[in-house]
């Protein structure tokens, strides 16, 4: 199966079962990279004690993961647009499982730092390469379904992470994980390579510093990108203080683990519906950036209030938020870029949103030393409410979403 490389969105044969097809593997791949940053974070401490030796080393090789992705998904999502989207993918994922494997097989402190980096590196080349084929191989009045069910695989792996990961650890300890990990690359860059056509580079014409830095502070790239942040943020904070809220209150960890499952799956949940909404016009960029930033925002002043009430409310709010804002932002990004960058507009878009992962937590603990928990909340939701001010701008992807 080939791609016509000058008509973007479309198969040779314009079959939507082909599309289909090729966006099972693309959607696996986004688990993948969502289950490995979960799974093996939560399992470091608890199952390498002869690795994991210090609080210091712990926020190392949490770092690593994250750090190479800020770096290193510009640099492959503009090799993408030059090579290729598909041989990047498969690449990266070929160098997933390697990386995996060198901790499954070594188990060694050495090996975990070189494995933890080495994943790093690989999600960074297949992350945006998957969200840029997933733009190449449909057209517009699909993005927002197929960035709705790319979302919901990553939340899915987001959320069994922790879960499977422990499971794996106690099972036959980290390097099992490690094993599982490569295995599941393997399977799915075998997916993909029978799967996924190939989609030549379109051309492009040279691009200059000035020219990447203009593209990339017009309004279709940062307002989306911002509300992208900004959700990303939410989520982290939500995940990672509504159970310190929850414990302040008094609640059991089964009560505030529950609040958490319940934020992980309305995320999951609201991602292919608000795509789908998209694609058929029941909601435009704007509308769904504006009302998804200020649904979260109310998500985080209900974090404020004290209780297990409060703390579901919130849980139920930052979901759909974050959940109405990700597919949006992305189709919207895929909607206004042209299609030869989209592999270098998906790749910074990934950094604005990991800026916000950890931003967020950032802000939110830094209000809170200084004043309380509740005043984090409420710092984080004002940077929210700032966004549909710019958001609201009608950008010229918009169109394409039917407003």
């Amino acid at each position: 199966m080939t791609f016509d490389g000058t008509s973007a969105g479309t198969f040779d044969g314009t079959s939507d079962a082909a599309r289909r097809r090729a966006g099972w593997p693309l959607y696996a791949a986004g688990f993948t990279t969502a289950f490995a940053a979960h799974g093996v974070a939560a399992s470091l401490g608890a199952g390498s004690a002869d690795a994991v030796t210090s609080l210091l080393v712990l926020g190392g090789l949490l770092a690593l993961y994250d750090g190479a992705e800020v770096v290193l998904k510009p640099v492959f999502g503009a090799l993408a647009d030059r090579i290729g989207a598909r041989p990047v993918l498969l690449g990266g994922l070929v160098a997933f499982a390697a990386a995996s494997a060198l901790y499954a097989v070594g188990d060694a402190p050495g090996w975990l730092w070189a494995a933890r980096l080495g994943q790093g590196m690989a999600a960074s080349a297949f992350s945006p390469a998957a969200s840029a084929l997933l733009a190449r191989l449909n057209p517009a009045g699909r993005h927002g379904r197929v960035f709705g069910g790319y979302g919901f695989y990553k939340s899915v792996g987001y959320t069994l992470g922790p879960l499977l990961g422990g499971v794996l650890v106690w099972a036959g300890g980290l390097a099992l994980l490690f094993a599982v990990l490569a295995g599941v690359a393997v399977v799915v860059v075998v997916w993909a390579a029978l799967a996924v056509p190939r989609v030549p580079p379109l051309p492009r014409a040279r691009q200059s510093v000035l020219d990447l830095a203009k593209r990339l502070a017009a309004p279709e790239f940062w307002q989306p990108t911002a509300a992208l942040a900004g959700a990303t943020a939410a989520l982290s904070v939500g995940v990672g203080f509504l159970p310190v809220r929850g414990a302040a209150a008094g609640l059991g960890t089964i009560a505030t683990g529950a609040a958490v499952s319940v934020l992980a799956a309305t995320a999951a949940v609201a991602q292919p519906l608000a795509g789908r909404a998209r694609d058929a016009g029941r909601i435009g960029t704007r509308a769904g950036l504006v009302g998804g930033l200020a649904v979260t925002a109310a998500g985080l002043g209900c974090a404020m209030l004290p209780g297990l009430a409060g703390i579901l409310a919130a849980a139920v709010l930052v979901g759909a938020g974050t959940g109405l804002i990700t597919p949006l932002g992305f189709a919207a990004l895929a909607s206004s870029t042209p299609p030869e960058r989209l592999g270098q507009t998906m790749g910074a878009a990934e950094v604005g949103r990991e800026l916000g992962d950890a931003g967020g937590p950032l802000l939110v603990a830094a209000v809170a030393t200084a004043a309380s928990l509740p005043y984090g909340f409420a710092a984080l939701a004002v940077v929210l409410l700032a966004g549909p001010a710019v958001a609201a701008v009608r950008r010229p992807g918009e169109r394409a979403a039917k407003t």
